[in-house]
Protein backbone atom coordinates (compact mmCIF):
# COMPACT_ATOMS: atom_id res chain seq x y z
CA UNK A 1 0.00 0.00 0.00
CA UNK A 2 1.63 3.12 -1.05
CA UNK A 3 1.65 6.04 1.52
CA UNK A 4 3.86 8.67 3.39
CA UNK A 5 2.85 7.35 6.88
CA UNK A 6 4.49 4.58 8.33
CA UNK A 7 2.31 2.97 10.87
CA UNK A 8 3.60 1.92 14.52
CA UNK A 9 2.75 -1.17 15.86
CA UNK A 10 3.77 -1.58 19.55
CA UNK A 11 4.18 -5.15 20.93
CA UNK A 12 5.46 -4.31 24.33
CA UNK A 13 2.42 -5.92 25.79
CA UNK A 14 3.11 -9.26 23.61
CA UNK A 15 6.55 -9.75 22.64
CA UNK A 16 8.20 -7.42 25.08
CA UNK A 17 6.73 -9.04 27.66
CA UNK A 18 8.35 -12.62 27.04
CA UNK A 19 11.45 -11.16 28.58
CA UNK A 20 11.83 -13.67 31.99
CA UNK A 21 10.88 -11.94 34.94
CA UNK A 22 9.02 -8.63 33.06
CA UNK A 23 5.41 -10.22 33.47
CA UNK A 24 2.55 -7.71 33.59
CA UNK A 25 -0.65 -7.82 35.45
CA UNK A 26 -3.86 -6.59 33.70
CA UNK A 27 -4.01 -2.80 35.62
CA UNK A 28 -0.48 -2.51 34.16
CA UNK A 29 -0.73 -3.36 31.04
CA UNK A 30 -3.95 -1.06 30.48
CA UNK A 31 -1.92 1.50 32.13
CA UNK A 32 0.41 1.11 29.18
CA UNK A 33 -1.61 0.87 26.91
CA UNK A 34 -3.26 4.42 27.78
CA UNK A 35 0.69 5.89 27.14
CA UNK A 36 1.00 4.24 24.28
CA UNK A 37 -2.22 5.57 23.04
CA UNK A 38 -1.26 9.18 24.12
CA UNK A 39 2.37 8.60 22.48
CA UNK A 40 0.77 8.07 18.88
CA UNK A 41 1.48 4.56 18.07
CA UNK A 42 -1.18 3.24 15.89
CA UNK A 43 -1.43 -0.51 16.80
CA UNK A 44 -1.21 -1.90 20.40
CA UNK A 45 -0.78 -5.68 20.18
CA UNK A 46 -1.94 -6.31 23.61
CA UNK A 47 -1.64 -10.04 24.22
CA UNK A 48 -1.81 -13.83 23.24
CA UNK A 49 -5.51 -14.46 24.37
CA UNK A 50 -5.45 -18.02 24.08
CA UNK A 51 -2.14 -18.30 26.10
CA UNK A 52 -3.75 -18.00 29.62
CA UNK A 53 -7.32 -16.43 31.48
CA UNK A 54 -4.63 -13.46 32.58
CA UNK A 55 -3.75 -12.93 29.19
CA UNK A 56 -7.34 -13.02 27.98
CA UNK A 57 -8.29 -10.74 30.60
CA UNK A 58 -5.58 -7.83 30.01
CA UNK A 59 -6.37 -8.44 25.83
CA UNK A 60 -10.19 -7.63 27.11
CA UNK A 61 -9.25 -5.07 29.13
CA UNK A 62 -6.88 -3.46 26.88
CA UNK A 63 -10.40 -3.61 24.18
CA UNK A 64 -12.27 -1.56 26.35
CA UNK A 65 -9.88 1.16 27.48
CA UNK A 66 -8.61 2.05 24.04
CA UNK A 67 -11.06 4.37 21.31
CA UNK A 68 -8.25 5.41 19.22
CA UNK A 69 -5.80 3.13 18.37
CA UNK A 70 -6.25 -0.67 16.73
CA UNK A 71 -6.32 -3.19 19.65
CA UNK A 72 -4.84 -6.66 18.49
CA UNK A 73 -4.37 -9.60 19.67
CA UNK A 74 -1.90 -12.86 18.47
CA UNK A 75 -2.83 -16.26 17.46
CA UNK A 76 -1.65 -19.23 16.14
CA UNK A 77 -3.06 -20.67 13.05
CA UNK A 78 -5.66 -22.43 15.06
CA UNK A 79 -9.69 -22.14 14.93
CA UNK A 80 -9.89 -22.55 18.73
CA UNK A 81 -6.87 -19.52 19.26
CA UNK A 82 -8.84 -17.08 17.11
CA UNK A 83 -12.07 -17.63 18.66
CA UNK A 84 -11.09 -16.82 21.50
CA UNK A 85 -8.97 -13.75 20.31
CA UNK A 86 -12.30 -12.83 18.61
CA UNK A 87 -13.89 -13.08 22.05
CA UNK A 88 -11.35 -11.06 23.60
CA UNK A 89 -11.37 -8.13 20.87
CA UNK A 90 -15.28 -8.07 20.98
CA UNK A 91 -15.33 -4.68 22.77
CA UNK A 92 -12.73 -3.14 20.83
CA UNK A 93 -13.58 0.42 18.86
CA UNK A 94 -11.09 -1.05 16.29
CA UNK A 95 -10.06 -4.62 16.57
CA UNK A 96 -7.50 -6.87 14.45
CA UNK A 97 -6.49 -10.32 14.96
CA UNK A 98 -2.98 -11.22 13.95
CA UNK A 99 -3.02 -14.97 12.81
CA UNK A 100 -0.33 -16.58 11.11
CA UNK A 101 2.31 -19.60 10.53
CA UNK A 102 5.84 -20.53 9.96
CA UNK A 103 6.89 -20.21 6.57
CA UNK A 104 10.18 -21.21 6.76
CA UNK A 105 12.41 -24.60 5.26
CA UNK A 106 13.75 -25.39 9.26
CA UNK A 107 9.93 -24.17 10.81
CA UNK A 108 8.02 -26.60 7.91
CA UNK A 109 9.91 -29.82 7.93
CA UNK A 110 11.59 -29.16 12.10
CA UNK A 111 8.94 -27.66 13.83
CA UNK A 112 5.58 -27.89 12.33
CA UNK A 113 6.01 -31.66 10.88
CA UNK A 114 4.14 -30.34 7.74
CA UNK A 115 4.85 -29.82 3.81
CA UNK A 116 5.02 -26.52 1.82
CA UNK A 117 0.82 -27.41 0.19
CA UNK A 118 -0.21 -27.67 3.76
CA UNK A 119 1.38 -24.09 5.42
CA UNK A 120 -0.35 -22.74 2.43
CA UNK A 121 -3.91 -24.38 3.40
CA UNK A 122 -4.02 -23.95 7.06
CA UNK A 123 -3.01 -20.21 6.35
CA UNK A 124 -5.70 -19.37 4.43
CA UNK A 125 -8.21 -21.07 6.47
CA UNK A 126 -6.58 -19.08 9.33
CA UNK A 127 -7.34 -15.78 7.13
CA UNK A 128 -10.94 -16.43 6.54
CA UNK A 129 -12.14 -17.66 9.96
CA UNK A 130 -10.25 -14.51 12.13
CA UNK A 131 -13.07 -12.20 9.53
CA UNK A 132 -15.76 -13.78 10.91
CA UNK A 133 -14.79 -11.74 13.72
CA UNK A 134 -12.87 -8.69 12.57
CA UNK A 135 -12.56 -7.05 9.62
CA UNK A 136 -8.77 -6.41 10.35
CA UNK A 137 -6.73 -9.68 10.26
CA UNK A 138 -2.91 -9.24 9.96
CA UNK A 139 -1.71 -12.71 8.79
CA UNK A 140 2.47 -12.71 10.04
CA UNK A 141 5.14 -15.53 7.91
CA UNK A 142 6.72 -16.46 10.84
CA UNK A 143 10.50 -16.89 9.89
CA UNK A 144 10.38 -15.50 6.89
CA UNK A 145 13.35 -13.99 7.14
CA UNK A 146 14.85 -17.38 6.52
CA UNK A 147 11.71 -18.58 3.65
CA UNK A 148 12.73 -18.73 0.16
CA UNK A 149 10.89 -15.64 -1.79
CA UNK A 150 9.51 -17.44 -4.46
CA UNK A 151 7.50 -19.43 -1.84
CA UNK A 152 7.10 -16.75 0.75
CA UNK A 153 5.47 -14.69 -1.81
CA UNK A 154 2.89 -17.78 -3.07
CA UNK A 155 1.99 -18.09 0.61
CA UNK A 156 1.52 -14.20 0.89
CA UNK A 157 -0.84 -14.14 -2.50
CA UNK A 158 -3.21 -16.62 -1.16
CA UNK A 159 -3.29 -15.22 2.10
CA UNK A 160 -4.50 -11.58 0.61
CA UNK A 161 -6.95 -13.73 -1.62
CA UNK A 162 -8.22 -15.12 1.49
CA UNK A 163 -8.94 -11.52 3.19
CA UNK A 164 -5.59 -10.36 4.95
CA UNK A 165 -5.13 -6.61 5.56
CA UNK A 166 -1.77 -6.42 6.54
CA UNK A 167 0.59 -9.29 6.08
CA UNK A 168 3.67 -9.24 8.21
CA UNK A 169 7.33 -10.53 7.23
CA UNK A 170 9.13 -11.39 10.47
CA UNK A 171 13.11 -11.40 11.15
CA UNK A 172 12.08 -14.00 13.56
CA UNK A 173 15.75 -15.23 14.26
CA UNK A 174 17.33 -11.93 13.48
CA UNK A 175 18.62 -13.57 10.38
CA UNK A 176 18.85 -11.30 7.92
CA UNK A 177 21.06 -8.17 6.39
CA UNK A 178 19.65 -4.90 6.08
CA UNK A 179 19.77 -5.22 1.97
CA UNK A 180 18.61 -9.07 2.26
CA UNK A 181 16.04 -7.95 4.05
CA UNK A 182 14.94 -5.14 1.54
CA UNK A 183 15.28 -6.89 -1.29
CA UNK A 184 12.47 -9.46 0.25
CA UNK A 185 10.23 -6.87 1.05
CA UNK A 186 10.57 -5.60 -2.38
CA UNK A 187 10.05 -8.65 -3.46
CA UNK A 188 6.82 -9.05 -2.98
CA UNK A 189 5.85 -5.41 -3.92
CA UNK A 190 7.24 -6.60 -7.04
CA UNK A 191 5.64 -10.46 -7.64
CA UNK A 192 2.37 -10.47 -5.37
CA UNK A 193 -1.06 -9.24 -7.44
CA UNK A 194 -2.61 -7.60 -5.06
CA UNK A 195 -0.42 -6.63 -2.65
CA UNK A 196 -1.22 -2.95 -3.06
CA UNK A 197 -3.77 -3.18 -1.49
CA UNK A 198 -2.34 -4.18 1.96
CA UNK A 199 -0.06 -2.84 4.28
CA UNK A 200 3.48 -5.15 4.37
CA UNK A 201 4.83 -4.95 7.93
CA UNK A 202 8.38 -5.27 9.42
CA UNK A 203 8.86 -7.22 12.87
CA UNK A 204 12.45 -7.84 13.30
CA UNK A 205 14.27 -9.26 16.37
CA UNK A 206 18.01 -8.17 17.42
CA UNK A 207 19.87 -11.19 17.43
CA UNK A 208 23.04 -9.77 15.49
CA UNK A 209 22.11 -6.22 16.61
CA UNK A 210 19.93 -5.12 13.57
CA UNK A 211 16.52 -4.86 13.87
CA UNK A 212 16.61 -1.32 13.70
CA UNK A 213 18.53 -1.65 10.41
CA UNK A 214 16.01 -4.18 9.09
CA UNK A 215 12.87 -2.39 10.06
CA UNK A 216 14.35 0.61 8.52
CA UNK A 217 15.50 -1.24 5.45
CA UNK A 218 11.87 -3.01 5.18
CA UNK A 219 10.43 0.46 4.79
CA UNK A 220 12.93 1.37 2.17
CA UNK A 221 11.77 -1.64 0.21
CA UNK A 222 7.87 -1.20 0.72
CA UNK A 223 6.96 -1.94 4.11
CA UNK A 224 4.28 0.53 5.79
CA UNK A 225 4.17 -0.56 9.54
CA UNK A 226 7.07 -1.75 11.86
CA UNK A 227 6.36 -4.00 14.54
CA UNK A 228 8.33 -2.89 17.33
CA UNK A 229 8.45 -2.36 21.42
CA UNK A 230 9.65 0.33 23.86
CA UNK A 231 13.47 -0.21 24.80
CA UNK A 232 13.73 -2.56 22.08
CA UNK A 233 13.01 -5.11 24.79
CA UNK A 234 11.52 -9.15 23.84
CA UNK A 235 12.34 -12.30 23.02
CA UNK A 236 15.77 -13.36 23.60
CA UNK A 237 18.14 -9.56 22.50
CA UNK A 238 14.92 -8.03 22.00
CA UNK A 239 12.66 -6.25 19.22
CA UNK A 240 13.46 -3.28 16.52
CA UNK A 241 13.26 -0.74 19.08
CA UNK A 242 10.20 1.79 18.50
CA UNK A 243 12.67 5.66 19.77
CA UNK A 244 15.14 4.47 17.06
CA UNK A 245 12.62 3.74 14.45
CA UNK A 246 10.68 6.83 14.75
CA UNK A 247 13.56 9.20 15.74
CA UNK A 248 15.52 7.89 12.48
CA UNK A 249 12.56 8.37 9.94
CA UNK A 250 12.24 11.84 11.55
CA UNK A 251 15.89 12.90 11.52
CA UNK A 252 17.09 11.54 8.75
CA UNK A 253 13.71 12.14 7.16
CA UNK A 254 13.30 8.71 5.64
CA UNK A 255 11.95 9.31 1.68
CA UNK A 256 10.13 11.96 3.29
CA UNK A 257 8.04 9.22 5.63
CA UNK A 258 6.52 10.35 8.49
CA UNK A 259 4.97 8.68 12.19
CA UNK A 260 1.89 9.82 14.32
CA UNK A 261 4.27 9.23 17.60
CA UNK A 262 4.84 12.20 19.81
CA UNK A 263 8.80 12.04 20.46
CA UNK A 264 8.96 14.31 23.24
CA UNK A 265 7.17 11.78 24.82
CA UNK A 266 9.81 8.66 24.44
CA UNK A 267 11.83 9.49 27.33
CA UNK A 268 8.86 9.38 29.92
CA UNK A 269 7.18 6.47 28.33
CA UNK A 270 10.77 4.66 28.26
CA UNK A 271 10.80 4.95 31.85
CA UNK A 272 7.40 3.65 32.78
CA UNK A 273 7.91 0.38 30.88
CA UNK A 274 11.69 0.33 32.75
CA UNK A 275 9.44 1.01 36.04
CA UNK A 276 6.63 -1.41 35.56
CA UNK A 277 9.06 -4.31 33.73
CA UNK A 278 11.68 -4.26 36.10
CA UNK A 279 13.71 -3.91 33.44
CA UNK A 280 16.76 -1.60 33.84
CA UNK A 281 17.42 0.69 30.23
CA UNK A 282 21.08 0.23 29.66
CA UNK A 283 23.35 3.93 30.37
CA UNK A 284 24.05 3.88 26.22
CA UNK A 285 20.85 2.95 24.87
CA UNK A 286 20.08 5.38 22.05
CA UNK A 287 17.47 7.90 22.59
CA UNK A 288 16.30 7.17 25.76
CA UNK A 289 19.77 5.79 27.24
CA UNK A 290 21.22 7.47 30.52
CA UNK A 291 24.50 8.51 28.50
CA UNK A 292 22.44 9.32 25.32
CA UNK A 293 22.95 13.19 25.44
CA UNK A 294 25.59 12.70 28.03
CA UNK A 295 29.81 14.17 26.93
CA UNK A 296 32.57 13.38 28.66
CA UNK A 297 35.32 13.90 26.27
CA UNK A 298 37.16 17.29 26.26
CA UNK A 299 36.66 17.46 22.43
CA UNK A 300 33.03 16.79 22.45
CA UNK A 301 32.43 18.90 24.99
CA UNK A 302 33.88 22.18 23.71
CA UNK A 303 32.09 21.30 20.28
CA UNK A 304 28.58 20.95 22.07
CA UNK A 305 29.29 24.06 23.51
CA UNK A 306 29.98 26.33 20.34
CA UNK A 307 27.63 24.87 18.34
CA UNK A 308 24.92 21.61 19.85
CA UNK A 309 24.80 19.93 16.15
CA UNK A 310 28.73 19.67 16.07
CA UNK A 311 27.91 16.03 18.02
CA UNK A 312 24.28 16.04 18.82
CA UNK A 313 22.06 15.31 15.28
CA UNK A 314 18.85 15.27 18.12
CA UNK A 315 18.06 18.39 20.28
CA UNK A 316 17.62 15.93 23.90
CA UNK A 317 14.21 18.24 24.58
CA UNK A 318 12.98 17.21 21.75
CA UNK A 319 12.23 13.45 23.11
CA UNK A 320 11.42 14.73 26.39
CA UNK A 321 15.24 14.05 28.00
CA UNK A 322 16.03 17.62 29.26
CA UNK A 323 19.43 18.73 28.17
CA UNK A 324 22.86 17.33 27.34
CA UNK A 325 25.35 16.58 30.77
CA UNK A 326 28.58 17.63 30.61
CA UNK A 327 30.53 14.29 32.51
CA UNK A 328 33.74 16.11 34.20
CA UNK A 329 36.50 13.22 33.98
CA UNK A 330 40.44 12.48 33.33
CA UNK A 331 39.03 13.16 29.74
CA UNK A 332 36.97 16.67 30.03
CA UNK A 333 38.88 20.02 29.09
CA UNK A 334 39.24 23.32 29.93
CA UNK A 335 35.92 24.34 28.61
CA UNK A 336 33.65 22.04 29.95
CA UNK A 337 35.56 22.96 33.72
CA UNK A 338 34.33 26.44 32.68
CA UNK A 339 31.23 25.70 32.15
CA UNK A 340 30.39 23.47 35.41
CA UNK A 341 32.08 26.08 37.29
CA UNK A 342 29.66 28.83 35.94
CA UNK A 343 26.61 26.29 38.16
CA UNK A 344 28.90 27.59 40.95
CA UNK A 345 28.38 31.03 40.47
CA UNK A 346 32.67 31.13 39.42
CA UNK A 347 33.22 32.64 36.35
CA UNK A 348 36.89 31.69 35.87
CA UNK A 349 39.45 34.32 34.18
CA UNK A 350 42.12 32.43 32.03
CA UNK A 351 44.83 32.10 34.53
CA UNK A 352 42.41 30.84 37.05
CA UNK A 353 40.94 27.98 34.78
CA UNK A 354 44.67 26.80 33.58
CA UNK A 355 45.55 26.35 37.47
CA UNK A 356 42.55 25.54 38.08
CA UNK A 357 42.41 22.89 35.50
CA UNK A 358 45.91 21.30 36.80
CA UNK A 359 43.91 20.80 40.09
CA UNK A 360 41.29 19.12 38.98
CA UNK A 361 43.25 16.48 36.92
CA UNK A 362 45.10 15.51 39.79
CA UNK A 363 40.90 14.38 41.65
CA UNK A 364 39.99 13.34 38.15
CA UNK A 365 42.62 10.66 37.80
CA UNK A 366 41.58 9.49 41.30
CA UNK A 367 37.85 9.53 40.54
CA UNK A 368 35.97 7.71 37.85
CA UNK A 369 33.95 10.98 37.63
CA UNK A 370 34.26 14.22 39.24
CA UNK A 371 30.76 15.20 40.63
CA UNK A 372 29.60 18.56 41.87
CA UNK A 373 31.01 17.82 45.52
CA UNK A 374 34.26 17.01 44.26
CA UNK A 375 34.28 20.61 41.79
CA UNK A 376 32.70 22.37 45.01
CA UNK A 377 35.49 21.05 46.68
CA UNK A 378 38.29 21.88 44.30
CA UNK A 379 36.72 25.26 44.25
CA UNK A 380 36.74 25.77 47.58
CA UNK A 381 40.21 24.56 48.44
CA UNK A 382 41.71 27.20 45.18
CA UNK A 383 39.76 30.34 46.70
CA UNK A 384 40.26 29.40 49.98
CA UNK A 385 36.48 29.81 51.19
CA UNK A 386 33.45 27.56 50.63
CA UNK A 387 31.66 27.81 47.58
CA UNK A 388 28.53 25.87 46.98
CA UNK A 389 26.65 25.24 43.65
CA UNK A 390 24.72 28.25 43.03
CA UNK A 391 22.34 26.57 39.69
Amino acid sequence: MSSDKVYIFDTTLRDGEQVPGSKLNTREKVEIAYALEELGVDVVEAGFPVSSPGDFEAVTEVSKALKNTIVCGLTRAVENDIEVAGKALKFAAQGRIHTGIGTSPQHIYNKLRSTPEEIIKRGVAAVKYARNFVGDVEFYAEDAGRTDNEFLAKVIREVIKAGATVVNIPDTTGYCLPQEYQEKIQYLNDNVEGIENVIISTHCHNDLGMATANSLAGVQGGARQVECTINGIGERAGNTALEEVVMAIKQQKLLNYHTSVKPVMLNSMSQLVSDRMNMVVQPNKAIVGANAFAHSSGIHQDGVLKNRDNYEIIDPASVGAGKSAFILTARSGRAALNFRAKKFGVDLELDDLNQLYNHFLIVADQVKEVTDDHLGQILSNYYGRTILRAI
